[in-house]
């Protein structure tokens, strides 16, 4: 391909238009020559004799145009055919009239291509032959990126506008994107002498939709994950947390603690997830499980805080999650769904107390024949108490019926049907007569003599 203000024929390798200015077009060409014209084309400046350190003749892999300032621009050079393995980056501010080496002795390997950031005109990405680079502070240092990424050659970079994800062409390793490079943006010399960063995040939706993947064609599909649903918990470790006590809980606005995650301890970012939901419920002790009360519910919509506690320091970040848009759920429904959930939450775990203080009983009863009698005759009707994981047949009590109702209400999308609100107020119901034969059974002994566990202990235990 020719261009007009060429002295010969050469053949252009990179083109580069300003997203700023039209007419402002950059030319790099296999014969070593960075060309610019300011005009649409009309005229055209060589502007490689203001590029000192590079070899006559290296080719012109790569010219990225600034999306912050229209007379700047990046060059990369790419000389190893020649068998030449330096790499050689270069930024100009003013048109081309001026170069600056941008590459630093953290480098290793010929590069390939440059990526600007959209936000951060300090934050640049650098394609090598041996993986990735980034810096903060406009190409001073470099560092290279070693999260699950390989040293692998990147011959493309572009950072997706919407999404803030990076995507790479690799020799041999096809596309790798890294999700969500925004908390780069962040990260300054300021940032980097804290003891903890927790870096800031948009409100995370919960997904009402299940998802589905077909499995047609799978042994022959090259794809990767999708992105998480969850809340990602980033912030930012200056250097490895090794002594002490490290730990993450999820609370509320007023302190009441949610959920208890395994915090990241590494050096650098760090990402913990969760999934906008509280423990399972405590579930009764029976001769079998109760797989209706595995199921975690979700948390309502609203602000929550992340508290990271490391020794004596604390460090806390508030985040949002907001409910899906796209739920066919009126904000009646979904908090008839949200109330009816958390009630039977609460009943499981009341039933859970209530079998452990029975069974409680029970062992510190065993010389009254008459009270074991009807200790053994009421949890009968609570918990399933003969077989074992293995016997299908055993007929479910309450708590199986509670549990299994608890699990469909909790981990549907829908609304609770009248169907099941009915069978609900049913076994409601018979929760609360056996409540009132289980007092009066309590009235006959001491409570005090058993050293039970409060409730609050119970549950969190």
């Amino acid at each position: 391909m020719e261009y007009s203000g060429a002295e010969n024929h050469t053949t252009i390798f990179t083109i580069a238009e300003s997203p700023l200015d039209e007419n402002i077009i950059w030319v790099g060409t296999d014969d070593g020559n960075v060309q610019v014209t300011t005009d649409g084309g009309k005229s055209w400046t060589n502007t490689i004799a203001n590029i000192s350190g590079v070899p006559s003749n290296t080719w012109v892999y790569h010219i990225e145009a600034s999306v912050h300032d229209k007379a700047t621009a990046y060059a990369v050079f790419e000389g190893h055919t020649t068998g030449d393995m330096k790499p050689y980056t270069y930024k100009t501010t003013d048109y081309g009239k001026t170069w600056t080496n941008i590459i630093s002795k953290d480098v290793v390997g010929f590069v390939r291509n440059i990526q600007e950031d959209y936000v951060n005109p300090d934050l640049l990405f650098l394609g090598t032959e041996f993986g990735l680079y980034i810096t903060i502070d406009g190409g001073k240092n470099w560092a290279k990126f070693t999260n699950n990424m390989p040293s692998v050659a990147v011959h493309f970079i572009d950072l997706q506008k919407r999404t803030n994800d990076l995507v790479m062409g690799t020799h041999g390793r096809g596309v790798i994107i890294i999700d969500d490079i925004s908390p780069l943006r962040e990260i300054n010399e300021e940032v980097l002498t804290e003891k903890l960063h927790f870096f800031k995040s948009k409100p995370t939706v919960m997904v009402d939709q299940s998802g589905f993947a077909g499995s047609f064609g799978s042994e022959t599909e090259f794809v990767g994950a999708n992105p998480s649903k969850a809340v990602q918990i980033k912030y930012l470790l200056p250097k490895r947390h090794t002594f002490g006590k490290m730990a993450l809980e999820i609370q509320d606005m007023d302190g009441k603690k949610i959920a208890t995650i395994g915090p990241g301890k590494s050096k650098g970012i760090n990402i913990v997830k969760w999934n906008y939901s509280i423990k399972q419920p405590k579930v009764a002790k029976g001769k079998t499980f109760s797989f209706g009360g595995f199921t975690s519910p979700r948390v309502k919509a609203g602000n929550y805080k992340a508290v990271i506690t490391k020794g004596k320091e604390s460090f806390e970040h508030v985040f949002e999650v907001v409910y899906d848009e796209h739920s066919e759920l009126s904000d009646q429904e979904r908090e008839l769904k949200y109330n009816t959930t958390m009630k039977m939450y609460d009943m499981s775990q009341d039933l859970a107390y209530m079998v452990y203080e029975l069974d409680a009983i029970l062992e510190n009863s065993k010389d009254n024949k008459k009270l074991s009698a009807a200790l053994n005759n009421l949890k009968e009707t609570l918990v399933i108490t003969t077989g074992d994981n293995y016997v299908s047949s055993a007929e479910p009590q309450l708590r199986e019926k509670m549990a299994n109702l608890y699990s469909k209400i909790s981990s549907s999308y829908d609304k609770p049907t009248s169907t099941e609100l009915d069978n609900l107020d049913l076994i409601e119901a018979r929760f609360t007569k056996a409540k009132g034969d289980f007092e009066k059974l309590k009235k006959k002994i001491k409570l005090d003599d058993l050293n039970l566990k409060s409730f609050e202990d119970f549950v969190n235990e």
